[in-house]
């Protein structure tokens, strides 16, 4: 846990078999923590953490106080019993939370690894393996540390692994070694290795790597291709050695799994703040009566010294006051709520599970419910006013098919130039002249298949480039039989298509591509890959074919081509389709020497090996001959249209941000009804646009419906800060690719789609699912609910305990300001713990307004979330206004009536336990009729808390007062007979019954009257409900 800080490493530097070398920079071990305590520690630090918080500090301080003598006038236990109780519960939670993690732990750990010692491979745990160890992976094994892969049993040094626990893509991956280390295949040679790597700090940067191997006096570049990364999978291989170059917390899954933003509701600041105006609440309080002991103590206090002396240590009425501000200090500190945060999380929780158990939201096709994956937010999930929602995979089902395309100026893909006759027709059989098509292509223009069999050189060279490049890998699962699994599936479609065209690739080596073209098997030397990466936008390959000739293949996006491509492509953007442009250029042989040594010598630098390459690559992408472009569609998700309809009525405004070009984006948007043909002007924003930051937000705050696109991944965040900072609104984020990170961290809320790109996205998300139409369930019922259910809690919540607490204020001056407490000491400890705790959290919990389904019928429904009407500052102080009232009432009355009254004996019932027994009575019942009035959805559980909390009450002041516990402690329990005593008057009764008229009825008339005269939304779909004539 408490890991040695080291210097900040500039560079790394391992020697291969030589532990003592390694161990004198002091390398992290390959152990995992990610626990936070252990037995020894866990109570320090818990208990720090959590008098982290004022309010947990403060009634330890109550605490302290209590124990002076000459302060306090309630026993220890008032504070101590509830201050434990919240400990505890937090601690257990964290107590559980934190076993489940030291699980975790040791079950990673203690897996067993294959570690080349001495000569010899011994079976080691994971947490003993050190950097520089030799490592043997056998098929189907996680990879345990990074590692550098020095060999394999496959051809080349290629090995396949799977990255789905390192970033959620369950595609294969091929990595391969350097040739110089592929020959060291079995143990003796791979003990002799002493190979040193110099590279780069442990960083979480997991798609580059940059190191040098030196190694018998030369040095060979390392990259990201030679690398094996802890949390992947060792697939379709047999076995394989690397050389552990970062182990443990330095590895790039550690590396990224860093603390996220920790992310407050407003009703959590606002809390913050009010507590402290209760606190300062507290102290005037305390000072009105400790004026008042002075005054009192001056000028009455001093006729009463013969028989009520002061202590010792009080030697004037100033000292006195003072002690008397820290007496009431203790008495009124249930006005700041201790168990309120307690309560407010196990409200959440329960509202976490409602949302994870909802079956509605749950997508049977790929087996995903819904999750809660931030527990804190749930009642800002009903206050959203600003959607920003990712296009591809979000809106869209990131599901890719070959549309259409354009050849050589010549558009293929629709049918007598009208999609909607395609309706009527079958797709093109393509199994009856290819043996290995693929059955799922769906395409209707048969003059592109007949331009491929009649000999199109053009088409052929079109499909060709589709057939070679990419970094698709080819699986044969049984003869014939090509699985292709693609890292994105825009290339998935693109190597589909030109399969079912007779362009089949086949297979793959580090040198060599090997494609069916028209039933033939052509083997292409692979000489160079320049890669695809959000900057280039574009990918391309460099093969030689059977006859010698060296050619360029390039697909990239339309706008960085945009010079060489056809107009016919404009117009498949237009149509909401994906559009690449397709390339090539023919190289000489002195041309490709002259470059690969350029291409040589930038792979060898150390210092800005990318730049190098990127300045490398753009110097060969020049001067291409286009041949065509091609269109893949992604069709919207189901329900998609509805959702944002329903949303919008609910005056959410949803954005688009998107990397898609101008017309792509605008189609979809009609598509998905988020932009309709009655908006005379429409708004695009384009990357470019969006560094104008005043206007923006100016222009953007009257717009319906805004469109960003062309924007980066950095850019969506940006927006979305802008939209935080100037419209202080509650913003929401969905997307569901590793692009869509930054803004769903950025977003008070971010929704992660789990879908077709990984599950980086869920994994930085506080709310996943499988489909964008759940988002309307999500907001319009869930987050609506535990908005409404959250402030009603809050509500109740602060009126009980001012209507509990102010009575002691009332009373002080009435007691010569003495710090005498109204109630039981007995009765102060339980009331919140006890009597008035689980009718509140029942309420919180399962409250509803109106059933869901009305919730989705009536949309704006969700105003009051986002104008925050339920819990404000005003709602706070017309519930603390409601509580004072209460405390006159339940204070004067029992005071006026017993002052006066006597027993059917004769003997006067004015003293201080009948007063106190009636009074706490009186309490107890007005809060559980209150409780009722305020519960709109009543269960079995709420009748069971509500009567059954009324029912402890009477059970545990019986008990109190009874003569068995007086016997047993006689100092503790000196109310003895008081409650049997005082519930048997029957004008203790007709005190109670009128005091809990007087709280209840204005309460009931100016409810009346409200929704007779100014009703909102609710009242009159609630009134519906019950009255359908109406």
């Amino acid at each position: 846990m408490f890991r040695k800080t080291l210097p900040l490493e500039e560079e790394r530097k391992v020697h291969a078999n030589v532990r003592e070398y390694n161990e004198k920079f002091q390398y992290a071990s390959n152990c995992i923590v990610t626990s936070k305590y252990n037995i020894i520690t866990f109570l320090p630090v818990n208990l720090f953490e959590q008098f982290q918080e004022v309010a947990n500090t403060y009634f330890l301080f109550l605490l302290i106080l209590q124990l002076i003598p000459q302060i306090s006038s309630l026993s220890w236990f008032t504070t101590i019993v509830p201050l434990v109780l919240v400990l505890s519960i937090t601690a257990v939670k964290d107590a559980t939370d934190d076993y489940f993690r030291h699980k975790s732990d040791n079950q990673v750990n203690n897996r067993q690894s294959q570690v080349l010692l001495n000569g010899i491979l011994q079976n080691e745990k994971w947490m003993n393996v050190r950097v520089g160890d030799i490592i043997k992976l056998e098929n189907n094994q996680f990879v345990a540390a990074d590692l550098l892969l020095l060999s394999s049993t496959e051809p080349h040094g290629l090995c396949y692994i799977e990255t789905a626990e390192l970033d959620g893509e369950t595609n294969m991956k091929v990595r391969q070694s350097l040739s110089v280390t592929s020959e060291l295949g079995d143990p003796d040679k791979l003990a002799q290795f002493d190979g040193e790597v110099v590279c780069e700090p442990p960083n979480n940067k997991l798609d580059r790597f940059s190191g040098t191997l030196y190694w018998r006096d030369c040095k060979y570049p390392l990259s990201n291709q030679n690398m094996l990364l802890r949390g992947c999978v060792l697939r379709n291989t047999e076995s394989c050695y690397g050389l552990v170059i970062f182990a443990g917390p330095d590895t790039k899954l550690m590396q990224n799994s860093g603390c996220t933003k920790f992310k407050r509701t407003s009703i959590d600041r606002l809390m913050n703040t009010l507590v402290l105006w209760i606190f300062g609440f507290l102290v005037c309080m305390g000072v009105i009566l400790a004026i008042g002991n002075a005054v009192w103590e001056r000028k009455a206090g001093s006729l009463f010294q013969n028989f009520l002396p002061w202590d010792p240590s009080v030697n004037n009425f100033l000292f006195s006051a003072f002690l008397s501000f820290w007496s009431y200090v203790i008495i009124l500190n249930t006005v700041v709520p201790i168990s309120l945060y307690v309560s407010v999380e196990v409200i959440r929780l329960g509202h976490s599970y409602f949302i994870n158990w909802d079956r509605k939201m749950y997508c049977s096709h790929s087996n995903t419910a819904a999750e809660v994956r931030t527990t804190t937010l749930n009642e800002e999930l009903g206050q959203v006013e600003y959607i920003f929602s990712d296009k591809t995979g979000t809106l869209t089902q990131n599901i890719m098919s070959f549309n259409k395309c354009s050849i050589n100026g010549h558009a293929y893909g629709t049918l007598c130039g009208d999609d909607t006759l395609m309706k009527g027709t079958s797709p093109l059989d393509f199994s009856s002249w290819n043996p290995l098509a693929d059955g799922g292509l769906c395409f209707y223009d048969g003059s592109l298949l007949e331009a491929v069999k009649t000999g199109d050189l053009v088409a052929h060279e079109f499909f060709r480039l589709l057939s070679l490049c990419h970094t698709v890998m080819s699986e044969e699962k049984t003869e014939g039989a090509l699985v292709y699994k693609a890292q994105s599936p825009d290339e998935g479609a693109l190597v589909t298509a030109a399969r079912n065209f007779g362009f089949v690739f086949c297979s793959r080596t580090p040198g060599t591509v090997t494609v069916h073209e028209l039933g033939r098997p052509v083997t292409y030397t692979l000489l160079a890959i320049l890669d695809f990466n959000n900057i280039r936008k574009r990918m391309s390959v460099i093969v030689r074919n059977p006859e010698g000739r060296i050619r360029l293949y390039c697909k990239g996006a339309d706008t960085v081509l945009f010079d060489r491509l056809h107009p016919s492509k404009h117009q498949y953007a237009s149509d909401g389709l994906r559009t690449l442009a397709l390339a090539y250029r023919d190289l000489t042989e002195d041309e490709w020497e002259e470059w690969a040594e350029l291409y040589r010598g930038a792979g060898r630098t150390v210092d800005f090996r990318e730049d190098r390459l990127a300045a490398a690559y753009e110097e060969i992408e020049q001067d291409m001959m286009l041949l065509g472009a091609t269109a893949i569609e992604d069709k919207l998700q189901e329900g998609v249209p509805e959702t944002i309809a329903i949303l919008s009525l609910a005056n959410i405004k949803i954005w688009v941000l998107t990397g898609d070009k101008q017309e792509t984006a605008v189609n979809i948007g009609y598509s998905c009804k988020m932009l309709t043909d009655d908006m005379t002007e429409i708004f695009i924003i384009n990357g470019h646009t969006a560094d104008m930051e005043y206007e923006f937000v100016e222009t953007v705050s009257v717009c319906k419906a805004v469109i960003c696109c062309r924007v980066t991944p950095l850019q969506k965040a940006l927006v979305i800060e802008l939209i935080k900072r100037h419209k202080k609104a509650v913003t929401l984020a969905i997307g569901d690719g590793a692009n869509d990170v930054s803004m769903i961290k950025t977003a008070h809320i971010g929704v992660g789609i789990s879908g077709q790109e990984g599950i980086q996205a869920v994994l930085a998300s506080d709310y996943s699912f499988a489909q964008f139409r759940f988002l309307q369930r999500l907001l319009l019922v869930h987050g609506r609910w535990s908005y409404l259910r959250m402030c009603r809690f809050l509500c109740y919540f602060f009126y009980k305990n001012f209507a509990f607490t102010m009575v002691h204020f009332w009373f002080g001056f009435f007691c010569g300001f003495s710090a005498q407490t109204v109630y039981d000491q007995y009765f102060i400890t339980l009331y919140n713990i006890v009597y008035t705790s689980l009718p509140v959290l029942a309420m919180g919990i399962f409250d509803q307004d109106v059933p869901e389904q009305r919730s989705l019928e009536y949309p704006k429904l969700y105003e009051p979330g986002q104008l925050n009407l339920l819990f404000n500052k005003r709602e706070f102080f017309i519930c603390i206004t409601q509580g004072i009232y209460t405390s006159v009432v339940l204070f004067f009355v029992p005071y006026s009536v017993l002052s006066h009254a006597t027993q059917s004996n004769g003997i006067a019932l004015a003293d201080y336990q009948t007063f106190a027994v009636t009074t706490a009575t009186a309490l107890v019942i007005v809060v559980s009729v209150q409780i009722a009035l305020d519960t709109g959805y009543w269960t079995a559980i709420n009748h069971f808390f509500v009567w059954g909390s009324l029912g402890s009450y009477f059970t545990i002041l019986f008990v109190l007062h009874s003569d068995i516990l007086f016997s047993l402690f006689p100092q503790q329990f000196n109310f003895l007979g008081s409650a049997q005593n005082t519930l048997k008057q029957p004008v203790v009764w007709l005190t109670i019954a009128l005091a809990t008229v007087i709280c209840i009825a204005p309460v009931l008339a100016f409810r009346f009257l409200k929704v007779e005269l100014k009703p909102q939304l609710s009242d009159t779909v609630h009134t519906l409900l019950c009255n359908p004539k109406i």
